[in-house]
Formats: C-alpha cells, structure tokens, sequence
C-alpha cells in the first residue's frame, strides 16, 4: 500500500476516534452540555407570595436581569395561599430541569415541617437549593401613641402583667410569630399572640393599639410608620441598620442581647437539578443581586443581598429549623 494512502487512512482512523471519543464525553456528562445551553426556552420563577409584596417585587426585579442575561423569557407565577403549601405542592410536579423555580423563605423551609407534621413535609427531600435573593431583619414596632420608648418598658410591662401584653403578626408559624415566641423566651415573660390574616390588618390594629406591640419589617410597615402612626423602637438584630440608623438594638434598648429575627428568601428548584445547571444560575442571580442598581433598591427595605451556595443555604435553612424546632415545641405551637 503506498505510504501516501497509509497516512490518509490512519488520519481517518484518528478522526473517528477523536469525534467517538467526544460523543462519548457529552454522552457520559449530558448536563455539562445542558448548562452551556441553558436556558434554550422560557423560565417560569413560582413564588409562594401574592402580587405586590416585598418578595415578589424584588423576583421580579431579578426575573427582568435574568430575562435579558439570558435571552430568554422569565416569567413570574403567583401561587399565595395556605401557608406556602399552594405553591410548594404545584412545584412538586415539576421537572427538575432548572426550567421552573421556586421562591420561598426561610421559614416557609424550616418552620412548616414542624407545624404541619402529618403532612410529612421535607424540604430536604423535595427540594435542590440555588441561589439567594435577600435576607431581611425584623424591628419591633409600637403604635406612636403607645407610652413604651424601649424594648425594656415592654418588657417590664410583660412581667407586671403576665399574659395580658398582646403582640400580633400576620399568621400562626409566621417569622412575627416566631419572633414574639423568642422574644418571650429570651426575655422570661409570657404574652398573648394575636394572629391577623393580612399584614396590612396587623400593623392598623398596631396603629390604634388593638395589639401592644408586633414584629416588622420596613417593606411591609412603611405605610402606617411614613404616615406617624408606628414607632420603631428596636431592631432584633446583633447591629444598627443603615436604614434606621438611630433605631437602637434590641440589646441597646434594655431587652435580651440573644435576639436575632430575620428571614431569608432563595430559589429552588426540584430534587435533581444538575450540579451544572444549579451552579449556573447561581452564578447568573449573583451578578444580577449584586448590580449596585438593585442593591439601591433592595437597600430601601433594608432587604440585604447575599450571595450563598447551594450548600451554605442548606445550613442556613438546617440551622434555623433547629431553632424554630425548639420555640415551637416549647410553645407548643401546631397548625394541624
């Protein structure tokens, strides 16, 4: 066989076996090539909170970034109601393609399987955690007529009259009721809960002293504290807000040093996303959370961006189940 038609035969073996070799690489690790495609069709954001809210409006501040980061359509459904169970038992069904994501909040993750036990309800088991969108601290807010100027006259006020201070929130397991239980702990009094449906019933019966007192956050209390008839008189967090800056600490106003009530809103998707997808779209509502243009407009709720990991919002979440699995038993709180 001439020596010219040897090496173009073996140049063609060569060939064959590299492009065998490729195809067999994509075959072997298909989501890496997914992730360098993705998205190639419309990204449905399902959020557990109704239109108009602090988190559905900063998703849909990020769904408008994604949309034009990638091209494609990003699309925001609504599904309120029931606690969180609306949405989450929708999203079940969903394919675990990166395609449909879902908002929840911390304690929509690490206080309904403890209030809601028959339901047998694990977000370990159901969920692939992605990314962060926000994390917001709680202030404690009094009507402005209310004669307590700190957390240390409510305090006192608790104890001199055991059971008879009432403080609301916007429902039974919700981070103000929550809060109220570790508040009660921490500080060694017993208090009424008063459960409201809507936030903006909660912080009118806060307003006219229907309730004593109520946790808050700025997005959702801005309305009745820019109109004068809610005080802030500390903010449950270990430092001072930049927002509210002469807002003292819980610890500096007379009350407990321990507290700490925030929550944390992220995006899941269903269990067995890819690794490449996840970590794609992890990267993708970094950059967006962390453009200085949301940031100015996260910064005006005092919702702070951040940026996790997958595994560090797992521990987030674990570390907050435990402490919402102790102020629930010990109150014995159940929404069964």
């Amino acid at each position: 066989m001439p020596h010219r038609l040897r090496a173009a035969l073996a140049r063609r073996a060569f060939l064959a076996q590299s492009a065998a070799a490729i195809l067999a690489g994509i075959a072997l690790h298909p989501t890496a090539h997914a992730a360098d495609t993705y998205p190639s069709k419309p990204v449905t954001l399902v959020t557990s909170f109704s239109v108009g809210s602090g988190p559905d409006t900063v998703l849909r501040l990020v769904a408008d970034r994604l949309g034009k980061a990638w091209g494609q359509r990003v699309v925001v459904e609504n599904r309120p109601g029931g606690a969180g169970f609306i949405a989450i038992d929708a999203f079940k069904r969903a394919t675990p393609d990166g395609y449909s994501l879902l908002q929840l909040d911390s304690e929509q993750l690490a206080a309904l399987p403890h209030l809601y036990k028959s339901r047998q309800y694990d977000p370990d088991k159901v969920f692939d955690p992605v990314a962060t969108l926000f994390i917001t601290p709680f202030l404690v807010s009094v009507s402005a007529q209310s004669p307590w100027k700190s957390v240390s006259d409510l305090v006192a006020a608790a104890k001199a009259k055991p059971g008879q201070v009432t403080y609301g929130s916007w429902g039974i397991g919700s981070p103000g009721h929550l809060g109220g239980i570790a508040l009660e702990n921490a500080a060694n009094v017993s208090m009424q809960h008063v459960p409201y449906k809507e936030v903006g019933q909660l912080y009118a019966a806060v307003s006219t002293q229907e309730v004593n007192w109520s946790m808050a956050t700025i997005a959702s209390s801005q309305g009745p504290y820019q109109a004068g008839k809610l005080r802030y008189i500390a903010v449950a967090a270990p430092k001072r807000i930049p927002q509210m800056p002469d807002v003292p600490t819980v610890a500096e106003s007379g009350g407990p040093a321990s507290l700490d009530v925030n929550s944390f809103v992220v995006l899941l998707a269903p269990k067995g996303l890819p690794a490449a997808i996840r970590d794609k779209i992890n990267a993708d509502v970094a950059k967006v959370v962390a453009d200085p243009e949301i940031k100015k407009r996260l910064d005006t709720f005092a919702f702070q961006t951040i940026s996790w990991s997958p595994d560090e919002i797992h521990r987030q979440v674990a570390a907050k189940s435990k402490t919402y699995q102790g102020l629930i038993q010990k109150a014995n709180v159940t929404l069964e």
